[in-house]
């Protein structure tokens, strides 16, 4: 199979119909908001890879210290020449370690929305890993994804690091879940899937990881308002916008928020957008789970929790599901 870039997902103009159309109506409510996939541009996966170095942000750090001690644990029933597919892979830092654990993983199915970083990966992949059958493929992963039809010949291990599902609202999560297990689950076999949970915590140590002391977590958030703009042909000043992070204690959940310094116009989509001094968008929730409402919520997509593993601190914790 050659390791070139595969587009799964809608036709282009569709694609741009539909994220437009997505802005227009975020903008268009009553609390506005725009979804929190535009963050990941070119500009905004590098502010990322920052963020993920930062002193405050705890997540990086607890999930790869989870994955030096338990990565050989976590693959001990992979089975031979497995496809290790990867949801939301920015880059292959997390992937690496399960793929060095065992030596089981004959295919490395990298998937994301951001064709440039997944560029950058599969560049890297093929000069670290000349063995390893590399089949990038851009796309959506909120709408279903059929993997090629060798790929469906073997047994394949999901994997979704990083907390992401966090970023899920509950229904949309089990909407995930459900399109997961429809990708990777095989009649044959036993199907397993990996997954990354921020566990909760208290409130002095979230609250810092997403309003860190340097700025680049502001700078993230604003950066979609660029985004916005190239994607919607739209005069967002991304200047007039503070950050804000919030914790929910009720939804169990971090909010990022744009607050408007002052009332402003703008144009975004072909439509006129009004923002009150003091009005928000809100741009993202990070929900914080424990284990048991995780496993509740993946027996619901069709899903059983087979084990899990935490770090040390008992910061984050990852989920082998199976089905």
């Amino acid at each position: 199979m050659p390791d070139t870039l595969a587009a799964l997902d809608a036709p282009a103009s569709q694609a741009e119909a539909s994220i437009l159309d997505e802005i227009r109506a975020g903008l268009a409510a009553s609390q506005k908001t725009l979804p929190a996939k535009l963050f990941y541009d070119a500009a905004g996966c590098a502010l990322f890879n920052r963020i993920t170095q930062l002193p405050e942000y705890y997540v990086t750090r607890a999930e790869m210290a989870l994955l030096a001690a338990h990565a050989a644990d976590i693959m001990s029933s992979t089975p031979e020449d497995a496809v290790l597919v990867e949801y939301g892979a920015a880059d292959e830092s997390k992937s690496l370690p399960l793929i060095e654990a065992a030596g089981r993983i004959s295919t490395y199915v990298p998937i994301d929305i951001a064709p440039s970083a997944l560029e950058a990966l599969a560049g890297r992949m093929r000069h670290a890993r000349p063995r390893l059958e590399l089949v990038p493929i851009v796309a959506d992963f909120l709408r279903p994804i059929v993997l090629p039809e060798p790929l469906r010949q073997k047994p394949r291990l999901g994997y979704f690091p990083g907390s992401t599902i966090g970023n899920f609202e509950p229904d949309t999560a089990l909407r995930f879940l459900r399109l997961a297990r429809d990708t990777l689950a095989s009649p044959e076999r036993e199907t397993q899937f990996i997954v990354g949970i921020d566990l909760r915590k208290d409130e002095s140590v979230l609250l810092p990881a997403y309003d860190d002391a340097q700025g680049i977590t502001a700078a993230f958030n604003r950066n979609i308002l660029r985004h916005v703009n190239a994607l919607a042909g739209g005069n967002l000043d991304p200047d007039a916008f503070a950050h804000e992070a919030r914790w929910n204690p009720e939804a169990g959940r971090i909010e990022m928020h744009l607050r408007s310094l002052h009332d402003q116009v703008a144009q975004v989509a072909g439509a006129r957008v009004l923002f009150l001094a003091g009005e928000t968008i809100h741009t993202e929730n990070s929900y914080k789970h424990n284990a048991g409402s995780f496993a509740a919520l993946a027996s619901r997509a069709g899903w059983r929790t087979s084990v899990s593993w935490t770090d040390p601190a008992g910061q984050f914790g990852m989920f082998r599901l199976v089905c």
